[in-house]
């Protein structure tokens, strides 16, 4: 084991030095399309921009111990099997309580997650001014509200339908 020890540490600087990159490129891309402060102007909420900060940056170090450590997902499972296992919890209504409430927190979770992306998405295309230039191409002069809800509602439906048939998550 000790031989080892030197392997061990390197990649341990790697993987750490690999996560800090990878996190960089993702908030520059944020600072770029300046989605913080477009969050901040649509809700006319300059008082609490520090709060919208705190909360991009838990979401992408919480994403990113969900994705790096996938047991951290099942931690609900491990708390029931903690709190409700052997002969007295079988009748018991609070382990249906704490699904309803865990399907609850997932839907608004996946709510946040959604607009979050879509801002995001948004926020690109209107950086790099491809709406425009796609409308101008096509001579498209009316209706443009009508498009982009339009690809917005396609992009849901077809989010909807992934998920759905199991997607990410198979079986």
């Amino acid at each position: 084991m000790i031989q080892n020890s030197g392997v061990y540490l390197f990649l341990a600087v790697y993987g750490v030095s690999a996560g800090l990159l990878v996190s960089a490129g993702i908030f520059t891309v944020l600072l770029a399309v300046g989605l913080t402060p477009r969050f901040v102007g649509t809700t006319h909420t300059a008082k609490k921009i520090l709060l919208y900060e705190g909360c991009i940056t838990a979401g992408a170090v919480i994403g990113t111990i969900f994705s790096a450590i996938p047991a951290m997902g099942h931690a609900g499972e491990w708390l029931r099997e903690q709190l409700f296992s052997g002969k007295a919890a079988e009748g018991a209504v609070l382990p249906g309580i704490l699904d309803i409430g865990g399907e609850v927190f997932l839907g608004v979770a996946g709510l946040f997650i959604g607009m979050f992306v879509g801002c995001l998405a948004l926020a690109i295309a209107e950086m790099l001014d491809s709406i425009p230039i796609f409308a101008r191409r096509v001579s498209y002069r009316h209706g443009m509200g009508i498009a982009v809800l339009a690809v917005a509602i396609g992009k849901l439906l077809g989010s909807l339908y992934y998920f759905w048939q199991g997607g990410i998550y198979p079986g």
